[in-house]
Order: C-alpha cells, then structure tokens, then sequence
C-alpha cells in the first residue's frame, strides 16, 4: 500500500468511485473538483500494489483557525476495509498538519452512522457535540474534534 498526497488528475478516479462506494448514494456533490486543485498538500490516495484506488483522504488547513486542520471526505474502497487504509490515511493526514503547526482536527458525521462515529472514537477523536439542521433542514451532524497533542 502506498499513501501520497492527492493530484488534480486523481479526481476522476475518485469521483468515479464515490457513489458506488457509497452504496448507490448521491455523494459526489460534496467532493467537487476544486478540493483536488487546492488542497493537494493535505489530501491523500491510497493506492494497492496493482495501482489501483484503495481509498483517499481529502482535508485542509483551517483558514479560520490557525491551529485547527478539517477532514471534509474519507473512503476506502469496500473491498478493501477493514484492512487498516482509513486508519492510516488519519495517521498520514495528523503527520502532515502536525507538521505544519496544528494541534486540533475537526471533522463531522452524521448522528446515525454508528460506523464512522465508532471509527472516529477509536482514533482518539472526541464528540464535541450534535447539532442539528448542521447542514440544512434535517441534516443534523456531529462534530468531532481530536487534539493531536493527546495520543
């Protein structure tokens, strides 16, 4: 397994996946284009021996907050879960904003994705608190924060 930072020209692989990933959900809206064109420095693909797209990590540098980063979209590609790509992705994105000067990680999941709220947990991730209407009407979130100076 080899994790690298993002190119532009993995966008249409990722995109490409994403739904199907997803289990058939409209997902894609929340990736566009432009994460891969601006935050390639903080966003990561997870590529097999063959080549092949294992899963990716796209995050970025609060521009708000100078010592807090934000995961916005992670997957692993459903064959390969399990196999410790997600956890590894997390680990290579808290090295490289850790480098840069920040000690704080946000990212939010929905209240009922017991899988991802379980995940975020076991890599030290604290639920901050759920907010609902985060993302519209009836779109509550969880927001969740990691310190990465606690391990």
């Amino acid at each position: 397994m080899v994790i690298r930072h993002a190119r532009p020209s993995d966008y249409g692989r990722v995109i490409g996946r994403v739904n199907v990933w997803w289990g058939g959900r409209e997902m894609a809206p929340v990736l566009p284009q432009l994460f891969f064109l601006h935050f390639e420095g903080t966003s990561f693909v997870a590529e097999g021996e063959d080549g092949d797209l294992a899963g990716f990590l796209v995050g970025f540098l609060s521009q708000t907050n100078p010592d807090e980063a934000y995961i916005h979209f992670v997957g692993v590609s459903p064959e390969r879960r399990g196999q410790g790509i997600g956890s590894a992705l997390y680990e290579r994105f808290f090295e490289e904003v850790r480098s840069q000067g920040r000690s704080v990680v946000r990212c939010v999941t929905s209240p009922t994705n017991e899988d991802s709220l379980a995940f975020h947990e076991a890599l030290g991730f604290e639920v901050e608190r759920t907010v609902p209407d985060y993302d519209g009407p009836g779109e509550d979130r969880v927001l969740l924060v990691k310190r990465l100076d606690q391990s």
